[in-house]
């Protein structure tokens, strides 16, 4: 038997501007199940900076690193994209950068694509 779920594909942008401040690119909705399939990071600024990449699992409260204090060069970028990162409801994707060299004020910008997949209340269902 399949079971038709409604499901839609989305982008989200946003753009770090401030040594050690972390920001969120994408949460996964109530309901839902995501698949990330592109994570895509670059360098706008002047200066090097480093960036670390979290995925928080709602489910046990915890962060894992994807990606841990690598240094971005000016114009340089990383792109994830080979596979896909599934979600679960209220887990979230963090990005922070720090110790932009020079002082200087980082400007990373980050954008992701996923599709959300909608579940129908269901107790105990993953």
């Amino acid at each position: 038997m399949t079971i038709a779920r409604d499901s839609r594909t989305r982008s989200e942008i946003i753009a770090c501007t401030t040594d050690d401040q972390v920001e969120t690119v994408y949460t996964c909705p109530a309901n839902a199940k995501a698949h990330m399939s592109l994570l895509f990071i670059t360098n706008a600024s002047a200066n090097d900076t480093d960036i670390e990449v979290k995925w928080y699992r709602a489910e046990d409260t915890t962060s894992y690193f994807i990606l841990g204090s690598k240094n971005l060069g000016t114009g340089e970028f990383i792109q994830f994209s080979d596979a896909f990162i599934v979600l679960e409801a209220g887990d979230y994707i963090t990005v922070e950068p720090s110790n932009t060299a020079g002082g200087g004020t980082p400007i990373i910008d980050v954008f992701c694509t996923v599709e959300e997949f909608f579940l129908p209340q269901q107790s105990g269902v993953r």
